[in-house]
């Protein structure tokens, strides 16, 4: 190999066989990078109540060391994939990954809990530039034969990381402390920059024209936050003066972020793809079940550890058989709504989901057996969510124009992390956990049971609305349609569906 090939430079974009020694590692290093992001939000969930505890914080610390990420990733992913687009995927990518690592060895650091919110939103800058990068690089980088089996294999090694998580995570807060779950990423963001630089080729949309729309991210951002400080707030028992004004500043920029999507010829969020009632009416339903998930997610580590008394790695290890059971199950989810149409597996898949959710009421303080009284519950729960992230994500594909298919999938991921971003903000205060409340066995038990009678409802909610707006048949695209390929979803965990970067013409 010439100095030239073994660089990244030296390779054409959309020319890389996938069983070239470049293709794997271009693979190898999208993964990585990927696996990375999708490591840090396992452990952070596991390792809540631990940093809680060593920093002193109240439980509002907790939420915004959890939605400051999730804020501006949510805000930024639209625009993150647009600018790599303009100025070069890779570039952008590799901005991602440094500044990713940076914010994380300031999360390492932080000495309370204000700088570590802040080092949070930071990440979830860089995370907003690696995350729609990482599955560029793959869709642009392999011929086009080879795409579809590169995509698929990113998404299962992608699950493979996301399995690896609760180990991980677990045993770096009972062990070394967890501060590590930040600087494990520093490591991994050198290797992935070492691997770019040489093996990943550039590429770009010469046809990427127009400005930015800058203004419309820092609305929905502004939105977002205004919204998550007022029931944060609420929760805290902050004065109503502050909450009220920060749900009006909420109110007002979500209205002038709908007048400027619909005035800017070039929008982050194209009103017309809302023209679809499907569409509309899938992307309503990924609100409710990733809400309901997302909360789960984010009260159950702190009640298995403060009020059943887990350790750290025992708690990350009791929800794996939900991502083993995704593994294994989403692609065949996937091929039975091609045949089936939708609807079936998105009214079944909720239904058992919620089943599972009310059977975790289950776990308290005298739930004393994993095998009696978690794994029946987080078993049914996994196969609630087999049935339904996948044909979620084709779903809302199938819904639109094909030229359109990137931005459908790149709006039902935003819609999916805003669920998760208010849900947390939400559930506390819904269940009346505040404060210091949340290291009380007792105090956490009776907001446990509460939260997932909530969290049980949105699942119902998800499958009602999806019996009233999804067709019953299967869907019928036009035949230069795309459909995602059910493997794709694969690696979801618990995060988001895959934001699928369309061809470059659709940003």
């Amino acid at each position: 190999m010439t100095a030239n090939e073994a660089s990244g430079a030296g390779a054409e974009a959309g020319s890389v066989r996938l069983a070239s020694a470049r293709g794997r590692w271009v693979l190898g290093c999208s993964v990585l990078a990927s696996g990375m992001a999708l490591l840090d939000g396992t452990v952070v969930a596991i390792a809540l109540p631990r940093l809680g505890r060593d920093l002193g914080a109240p439980l509002d610390v907790l939420q915004w060391t959890v939605n400051a990420y999730m804020l501006t990733l949510t805000a930024l992913i639209l625009l993150g994939g647009g600018l790599g687009d303009r100025f070069g995927r890779r570039r952008v990518f590799l901005t991602g990954v440094v500044w990713f690592a940076l914010a994380s060895a300031l999360c390492a650091t932080a000495p309370n809990g204000a700088v570590l919110i802040a080092a949070r939103a930071l990440q979830g800058v860089g995370g907003a530039l690696l995350t729609p990068g990482s599955l560029a690089l793959v869709q642009s980088t392999f011929r086009q034969e080879d795409r579809a089996k590169a995509v698929g294999a990113w998404s299962g090694l992608g699950g493979v990381a996301g399995a690896a998580g609760p180990f991980l995570g677990g045993w770096l807060v009972d062990g070394p402390g967890w501060r590590w779950i930040f600087l494990i990423n520093l490591p991994l963001a050198a290797v992935v920059l070492l691997v770019a630089v040489r093996r990943v080729p550039e590429s770009r949309d010469p046809a990427a024209t127009g400005a930015f729309d800058s203004r419309g991210a820092a609305l929905a951002a502004l939105s977002l936050a205004g919204v998550t400080y007022a029931l944060i707030e609420a929760a805290a028992g902050a004065s109503p003066l502050p909450v009220a004004l920060s749900a009006a500043l909420a109110v007002a920029c979500a209205a002038a972020f709908v007048l400027r999507e619909r005035r800017t010829p070039h929008p982050m969020l194209p009103p017309a793809v809302f023209s679809s009632r499907l569409f509309t009416g899938i992307n309503a339903v990924t609100l409710c079940l990733y809400a309901a998930i997302g909360g789960v997610f984010f009260i159950l580590p702190v009640q298995l550890q403060t009020a059943a008394g887990y350790s750290a790695f025992k708690a990350g290890v009791a929800t794996l058989p939900i991502t083993l059971l995704m593994l294994l199950l989403s692609a065949p989810a996937g091929a039975l709504a091609t045949r089936v149409g939708p609807r079936l597996p998105l009214v079944l898949g909720p239904l058992i989901t919620a089943c599972g959710l009310l059977l975790l009421r289950r776990v308290s303080p005298d739930a004393t057996s994993y095998a009696a009284d978690v794994l029946p519950a987080v078993l049914i729960q996994g196969l609630g969510m087999s049935l339904f992230v996948a044909p979620l994500t084709a779903t809302v594909l199938a819904s639109v124009d094909v030229s359109r298919a990137g931005i459908a999938s790149g709006v039902n991921n935003a819609a999916a992390r805003a669920a998760q971003l208010l849900i947390v903000a939400l559930l506390p205060l819904a269940v009346g956990l505040s404060e210091h409340a949340y290291t009380s066995p007792g105090a956490v038990d009776d907001a446990f049971g509460s939260a997932m009678l909530l969290c049980a409802a949105l699942c119902a909610a998800g499958a009602l609305l999806t019996w009233l707006l999804v067709p019953r048949t299967a869907l019928e695209p036009a035949p230069d349609h795309e459909i995602a390929h059910p493997e794709c979803t694969a690696n979801l965990g618990v995060s988001a569906p895959p934001l699928e970067p369309g061809t470059p013409d659709e940003r």
